[in-house]
């Protein structure tokens, strides 16, 4: 019987490329994407486009208003960092959503106990990433026990894995491997503060790690920038 997983789906590059890998090692894959008040909501559009490109069968899109919370450029009034340089993405940004990648995966931890399944997969990256504290490989292990203790299934002696397949690789890296499994880059959205048509900014560190990653694995960027 094909064991089903929960796969965090954004929109984005990194969790586009995350359920390719899910899909290509044999799980059936259950996509879990959030409109949680975000400025660059075009995301969803691409993660419903991904979703339906990879024929996902079940794909939920969760309202969860983080507007209500606020204190990130994401979800609040507040400026989107521009042209940061590399140095300067190590300090946690005003782009930071506060427990965001927490909120998330549990709900997708929900899912799956509800669903029966003991896997969930996550496109964090602790190389190529913005200084986000939510990203590491201690936080991923430390869900990894929360889901053990939190669960009437890890309660009566089932286990759960988060799964971060990307968490030590580069972006570039990321790239290839999505590329060799068939993900069409044209479908995701990686920018913060796109246009009001959905272009893409091409400042923010999203779009300069996105950039960088294609620049370094020699391929096309396929993005559309304003």
């Amino acid at each position: 019987m094909q064991k089903k997983a929960v796969i965090l789906l954004s929109g984005g590059l990194d969790s586009a490329t995350t359920l390719a890998i899910a899909k290509a090692e044999g799980y059936d894959c259950h996509a879990l994407s959030f409109n949680y008040g975000q400025r660059h909501v075009f995301e969803l559009q691409a993660a419903k486009a991904v979703a339906k490109s990879m024929q996902i069968q079940k794909h939920l899109v969760i309202d969860v208003d983080m507007r209500g919370i606020g204190g990130s450029a994401l979800t609040d009034q507040l400026n989107v960092p521009k042209n940061r340089r590399e140095d300067e993405m190590t300090d946690i940004p005003v782009t930071y959503v506060p427990a965001r990648n927490t909120i998330f995966l549990s709900f997708a931890l929900g899912w799956a106990e509800a669903l029966g399944a003991s896997d969930i997969f996550i496109g964090v990256n602790a190389l190529d990433y913005s200084g986000y504290p939510d990203c590491r490989p201690e936080f991923i292990k430390a869900f990894e026990r929360l889901a053990h203790l939190a669960t009437k299934a890890g309660a009566e002696g089932d286990s759960f894995h988060i799964h971060a397949p990307l968490i030590q690789m580069t972006k570039a890296e990321i790239i290839r491997k999505g590329q060799s499994l068939g993900v069409d880059y044209t479908l995701t959205h990686s920018c913060y503060d796109p246009s009001e048509d959905g272009l893409a900014c091409g400042s923010c560190d999203s779009c300069l790690l996105r950039k960088k990653g294609f620049s370094e694995a020699g391929l096309p960027d396929p993005t559309k920038y304003c």
